[in-house]
């Protein structure tokens, strides 16, 4: 059962959150004064067009871009005002980022991408939940017997898997996955999200996935929906 969200601690919050780039005839808002409140353990959709802002404002919240004007908050602190190498130190251990793309390291084997994820966190020396390392989070996500393939001769489900297990390296309490199933096909799709679902239950992160898919969407707590930079609605399951 699913827990009221005026019950939870605010994980992480935009407040009049603007991203303005360019200048004269080339100024484009990204995003318009948006203000977005994650509660500990939430799962959100941010659901919109492409260019409707929802990639921007999912970098804004992990730290990945300084707005042009307003507060990120992380657990209640400042993020958007710090330099970069202080936003990453303060997303360290906190926030694990997804991308549309797997990215994954192309001459690194899955394995080798996980256990690079995985000697950074601990150069940077995170504290963790649990002890997880590659073997463990390839077992997670069910690649325990595809640890030394290339991401060449990974399927693209294979290679969000890994993508997965590498962000999960950090034990985040905030997972941001950025159109995770964009470039797959619909059941593949289906599976991946059926895994990130189970690894929020499992783990007990707070998730919020950015997507143009109303189908995909449909499967979160909370959506809000943007366009033209600005949230024009949102709604509970």
């Amino acid at each position: 059962m699913s827990v009221a969200v005026a019950t939870r601690t605010t994980l992480a919050a935009c407040q009049g959150v603007e991203v303005v780039y360019g200048a004269g005839p080339a100024r484009v808002v990204a995003l318009a004064g948006v203000d977005l409140s994650v509660p500990e353990g939430d799962h959100l959709a941010l659901l919109g067009r492409s260019g409707s802002g929802k990639t921007t404002l999912l970098h804004a919240l992990g730290g990945l871009i300084v707005p042009t004007a307003g507060k990120v908050l992380l657990r209640g602190e400042p993020l958007s005002s710090l330099d970069a190498a202080a936003r990453g130190a303060a997303r360290a251990g906190a926030i694990g980022y997804v991308f549309q793309g797997s990215n994954l390291l192309p001459n690194l084997s899955a394995w080798e991408n996980v256990a690079f994820a995985d000697s950074v966190a601990r150069t940077e020396g995170e504290k963790r939940r649990r002890d997880l390392g590659p073997d463990a989070l390839l077992q997670l996500v069910g690649l325990a017997d595809r640890g030394e393939a290339l991401p060449a001769e990974l399927s693209g489900g294979e290679g969000q898997r890994v993508a997965i297990a590498r962000a999960l390296v950090q034990q985040p309490d905030l997972l941001l996955c950025d159109e995770p199933t964009g470039h797959l096909d619909s059941d593949t799709g289906e599976r991946i999200l059926d895994l990130v679902e189970a690894l929020r239950d499992e783990l007990g992160f707070a998730l919020v996935v950015a997507t143009h898919d109303a189908d995909v969407a449909a499967r979160a707590e909370r959506t809000s929906e943007l366009a033209d930079g600005s949230i024009v609605e949102e709604s509970s399951a």
